[in-house]
């Protein structure tokens, strides 16, 4: 089965380069008509330019689909209301938002200053919220949407100097898990990749040898499954190099203990066995997770 996005209306944010590039591309061959939002900064954040957006517009055009070019910065509400007011006056409807808009400002935590901290935050989970907040009615009034946020590994298991970047890329993963809740019943889903590529991004963060084989089209299959028609809903899919896996915050059986021994002692000498893996649940919503510590894991 061919997976197509005939008559379908996608934004993708950072999408002049790298990723978004990548992601915009493919939709337009399977028929989507792409909305190509880049700022158009540095890495850094610093700087604006349309020059990046237009370019991969004239690619899609030049392959006979439909674009459009916005240089819009995801961190401005006013902008992207504005950018999905055109997109609708247009096309009369927006089914797939991918945020993959994001920068970089990495330091240890010592030497980070709080500029930098909230900038990051500000682009890559504030960003997310901005643009998810501006397609969410309408796609809940079409009774249709599909959301792609983007982690990281560092946002689900950490990596030295990118306390700023984990902090913003965790924080989509719990904003993804009540969504995907709340637009369940519209047909809305939403979902998290977390890509593994050698773009601008990671251009020195991995070896050389690695960049080679982790090129941004070995992610691409991922974020087009996650965003088609028969996308799952509230799934994390790590993708890169060729490699596929979920990854799911899960929780133990633990213990369940009386009043009587509801002491830190009690913690400190069972902590081993609150901590054992066996059987070990994926909790569904954050009320499962109560359930299981209310009934001792059982």
């Amino acid at each position: 089965m061919t997976i197509s996005f005939e008559n379908r209306v996608a934004i993708v944010t950072g999408a002049g380069g790298g990723l978004g590039r990548a992601y915009a591309l493919d939709l337009a061959r399977r028929g989507a008509k792409i909305v190509v939002n880049d700022l158009g900064g540095a890495r850094d954040g610093s700087g604006a330019s349309l020059s990046a957006a237009e370019a991969v517009v004239e690619e899609i055009r030049s392959m006979g689909g439909e674009a459009m070019a916005n240089g819009a910065s995801v961190t401005d509400m006013a902008a992207i209301e504005k950018m999905v007011g055109n997109v609708m006056e247009r096309w009369g409807r927006i089914d797939v938002l991918i945020n993959n808009a994001g920068i970089l400002r990495d330091k240890t935590f010592v030497k980070m200053s709080i500029e930098d901290f909230r900038l990051v935050l500000d682009v890559h989970l504030m960003g997310s919220v901005n643009c998810t907040k501006a397609v969410w009615e309408i796609m809940r009034n079409q009774g249709y949407g599909r959301i792609l946020m983007t982690t990281s590994s560092t946002g689900l298991y950490g990596n030295f100097g990118q306390a700023n970047y984990g902090a913003a890329k965790l924080g989509l993963v719990g904003l993804m898990k009540t969504l995907a809740l709340e637009g369940a019943k519209y047909n809305v889903h939403t979902n998290t990749i977390a890509p593994l590529a050698a773009t601008r991004m990671t251009e020195d963060l991995m070896p050389p040898a690695l960049l080679e084989k982790m090129g941004p089209e070995t992610v691409v299959p991922a974020a087009v499954y996650l965003v088609s028609e028969d996308a799952p809903n509230n799934v994390i899919l790590n993708a890169g190099g060729g490699g596929f896996e979920r990854a799911h915050v899960t929780l133990t059986r633990g213990i369940h203990v009386a009043a009587d021994d509801m002491t830190a002692e009690t913690i400190a000498a069972r902590f081993a066995e609150i901590s054992d893996r066996t059987g070990e649940i994926v909790p569904e919503n954050g009320g499962a997770q109560a359930q299981v510590a209310l009934s001792g894991g059982q």
